[in-house]
Formats: C-alpha cells, sequence, structure tokens
C-alpha cells in the first residue's frame, strides 16, 4: 500500500469544494510598495525634525483639531496606499528616509501610509529606540493628521498607519 500525497490528504481533509460564483467574488489590490520605486528627483528636503524626545511616543496620536472618529474611521476603511520599511536603518538616515516618504507620498495625493519601524526586539537593553523615534518624527511632521498602531497582519505594535493631510504641500 502506498503512503498517502500531501494533496490526497488535504482533498481527505477539506472534502467537496464548491468555487464562489464570479459576482460573489472581491478581488484586492494589494498597497503600492515605496521602497521598490526610484528616488525621487526632487531637491533635498530641509531637515527639520528633532531627534530629542522625552520618554516614550504615544501609541495614538490625533493633531489639534482631529476628531477622535476620524482615527476610528481610518482604521476601519482605509486600506495603506504605500508602505516604507526602516528595518536596519540607523536613526539619521531613518529619519531622513521617512521624511522623504512622507513629502512623496503626499504628491502622489496618498491619504494613508504604512511605516514599519520594526519592534526593536534586537536593540540593546530591549529599548525599541527607531520604533520611539519614528512615532516622535510622525508627531512632528505637519503633513500628519493622525496615526495609530497597524493591524497585526501589517506588523502590530512594530508599524504604524498613517494618515495624511491631504493639502499639505498647497501651504
Amino acid at each position: 500500500m502506498t503512503e498517502p500525497t500531501d494533496r490526497d490528504l488535504f482533498h481527505a481533509a477539506i472534502g467537496k469544494v464548491t468555487p464562489l460564483a464570479a459576482d460573489n467574488r472581491v478581488s484586492l489590490t494589494p498597497p503600492v510598495k515605496y521602497f521598490n520605486q526610484p528616488p525621487s528627483s526632487s531637491p533635498a528636503l530641509p531637515d527639520t525634525l528633532s531627534d530629542f524626545c522625552s520618554g516614550d511616543a504615544p501609541d495614538e496620536y490625533l493633531a489639534n483639531g482631529c476628531a477622535r472618529l476620524t482615527l476610528r474611521k481610518a482604521r476601519r476603511s482605509l486600506t495603506p496606499q504605500g508602505r516604507l520599511d526602516l528595518h536596519g536603518y540607523l536613526s539619521d538616515a531613518a529619519r531622513r528616509r521617512l521624511q522623504q516618504f512622507l513629502h512623496d507620498a503626499c504628491h502622489q495625493g496618498w491619504r494613508c501610509v504604512l511605516v514599519i519601524h520594526s519592534k526593536g526586539m534586537n536593540s540593546p537593553n530591549g529599548d525599541p529606540v527607531l520604533k520611539r523615534l519614528t512615532r516622535h518624527w510622525l508627531m512632528q511632521h505637519p503633513a500628519v493628521l493622525a496615526y495609530c498602531d497597524a493591524p497585526l497582519a501589517e506588523g502590530g505594535n512594530g508599524a504604524v498607519w498613517v494618515l495624511l493631510r491631504g493639502n499639505w504641500l498647497a501651504k
């Protein structure tokens, strides 16, 4: 007697499957991945974000005048249109990359982006340096309306969803 293959075991476990009707399917489009795009041809942006922060940055942030309902709606209905992964960057390079990314995102007209900063598991003493700094920089940036922890599937507290102002560049 031959051993059953993985395919046979899978079909035995699942049973008979009926495909969904074509009109009952949802086609998902993955968000644009920023790090696969060529660098912006715009001149160097001024470095206006400070590294000085006392204590930890909050898990959520709302700019002055922004209703808490805005953040709740964003969590439920928005999907990041772009993403930036800061893993492995030193703080100066991460800050410049974040500023350029936010500038480019505003030029693209994006309203929600994902910034992955990591949880800091490999940091000395377990201190999540880049996480703290990234959130601090986001609170200073004029284009940022709000941010919150990303869902677990997108990185959990090692990443943030950032809600951007629509008209920031027009100012």
